[in-house]
């Protein structure tokens, strides 16, 4: 019985969460080019909000979210979390805007969802050129965060199931000894909740934690890398379940 009420609540969540998706991304065309840049944010993270929430609701899942306070105050700042599935994707956006997300640029031609992403102007990179992508984030981020726009940075470079290791990329560190501007730690158990792969999400606690700012003055990229993969990895370790 409990496999059965597993299965349904995951058939409920991506039904509703799949016209949602079409519905809001459809309307997001319409929209987001009447808005200025900061306002399409606001409108278009609507779903975003709605995602998180339907995704509590259907499936059971309770919420314990730690560090809240360690954003207070700053105007901008590169946000550098473990990427396990698409629920953190969604729930960033809700907590600091707005925020440019570092993404693939094979997304952007996802029919409706990836055409309204890019009315936002993400920072698209093409993975298969490593150096110019490289190059493309720290130029875009810079100019993101001068214009007081959150860079969010996925170091692992694609979704990595909870248990896997591949190593974190340098970029948020590049990027903040480029701007000055402090890295935002972040680590999270999404995966064990909602999988990457895979039909079937399931109830318990998504945990999330967010660190204090590491701040990059008088500091190399190799210190500020290892501190905040350190940080990424051991939180992880420490939320992922027995």
């Amino acid at each position: 019985m409990k496999k059965i009420i597993l299965y349904l609540r995951s058939a409920s969540f991506l039904l509703v969460f799949g016209l949602a998706t079409l519905i809001h991304s459809a309307t997001c065309l319409l929209v987001l080019p009447l808005l200025p840049l900061r306002r399409r944010f606001k409108f278009a993270i609507l779903l975003n909000h709605f995602v998180v929430r339907w995704f509590s609701l259907a499936c059971g899942v309770r919420y314990r979210i730690e560090g809240l306070e360690n954003l207070e105050g700053i105007k901008a700042g590169i946000i550098v979390s473990n990427h396990q599935s698409e629920w953190e994707t969604f729930y960033l956006q809700t907590i600091v805007s707005p925020l440019c997300t570092v993404l693939k640029k094979e997304l952007l031609q996802l029919p409706f969802f990836g055409w309204a992403l890019a009315l936002i102007k993400p920072i698209a990179i093409d993975r298969k050129v490593k150096s110019g992508a490289l190059k493309q984030i720290v130029q875009q981020g810079s100019e993101k965060l001068a214009q007081n726009f959150w860079v969010l940075i996925f170091p692992e470079g694609t979704r990595v199931p909870p248990g896997r290791r591949v190593k974190f990329s340098k970029t948020g560190a590049l990027l903040a000894v480029e701007t000055g501007a402090p890295i935002i730690p972040v680590a999270h158990n999404a995966g064990e909740i909602w999988p990457a792969k895979g039909f079937v999400k399931h109830s318990g606690e998504l945990k999330l934690v967010i660190g204090k700012p590491i701040l990059p003055e008088g500091r190399d990229v190799e210190e500020l890398h290892q501190e905040s993969s350190q940080w990424i990895e051991r939180h992880r370790d420490m939320l992922s379940t027995p």
